[in-house]
């Protein structure tokens, strides 16, 4: 009974810190929205926009009528309106390889897929590259390996996934994932731009622009030119803070829950 009733409280704590957690991550999401003044903003759902050839092929390039919904419209004028900037102008986007199914082995460095990972962190990748591959181009994989602070980006399925490194990872990325690290840290703090890029102001951005695929892919010429707003940093500095202690809990919550798995 002193054993059910230890287990019972680790596994209690580890619920409750998982859900403060996850209250701490939306209190951030809301402090964004408030700063950009889209807390309460409500995208039309009117599905007709009436555009002349020059006012849309002839400034975009795109033909497909998903583009011009009034909702991206309203998102991208709002966000205009106030202080931002263009992704590439605030990060360096790296590429990664996608060197083929003939080179994954049982043993070897593991091989991150867009499918490991999403906003809250990564798992142990199913695949791995072979040793043989890693020591054939082993300088290739130094520069590869995803360094603390990084942000991985994915551009192809679930497009728009960001997560931050919080360590140097021994690990290989996928071809459909970017790598962004931000040039500037006194001007956009990483964990700032991080819960942006997962934020439905760059959501709806890749919805835009990669809606219209069969097979969602999201160009890096569209990725380059995605459009982050850029608050006061000490607002910024509010958001990382709230975003790390979220995250510090959710890896706290794990801990509880692994005791409890092994007591």
């Amino acid at each position: 009974e002193h054993f059910e009733n230890m287990f019972e409280e680790l596994y209690i704590n580890s619920i409750q810190t998982k859900n403060e957690s996850a209250t701490l991550y939306a209190k951030a999401e809301i402090l964004l929205l408030e700063a950009i003044g889209l807390n309460d903003f409500n995208p039309s759902q009117e599905a007709v926009n009436i555009k002349n050839f020059k006012e849309s092929f002839g400034v975009s390039g795109r033909l497909d009528a998903e583009y011009y919904q009034p909702k991206f419209e309203e998102v991208m004028k709002h966000i205009a309106s106030q202080n931002h900037a263009t992704l590439k102008d605030i990060v360096a986007i790296q590429k990664s390889i996608e060197p083929g199914s003939d080179i994954y082995s049982e043993e070897g460095l593991p091989f991150l897929r867009v499918a490991d990972y999403n906003k809250f962190g990564i798992t142990d990748p199913e695949k791995k590259l072979s040793y043989t591959f890693c020591n054939e181009n082993a300088e290739l994989i130094h520069k590869l390996k995803p360094k603390k602070g990084t942000i991985l980006f994915s551009k192809d399925g679930s497009v728009g996934t960001a997560y931050m490194l919080r360590k140097d990872e021994e690990l290989i990325t996928s071809g459909a994932i970017l790598h962004l690290n931000v040039r500037d840290k006194k001007k956009v703090i990483p964990e700032y731009l991080t819960l942006a890029l997962n934020s439905q102001i760059v959501k709806m951005q890749s919805e835009r622009d990669a809606g219209g695929s069969i097979i969602l892919h999201w160009r890096i010429s569209e990725i380059e030119n995605v459009i982050v707003p850029i608050i006061p940093i000490a607002k910024q500095k509010e958001i990382a803070i709230l975003v790390e202690e979220s995250f510090r809990l959710k890896k706290q919550s794990e801990h509880l829950l692994e005791v409890a798995k092994m007591a």
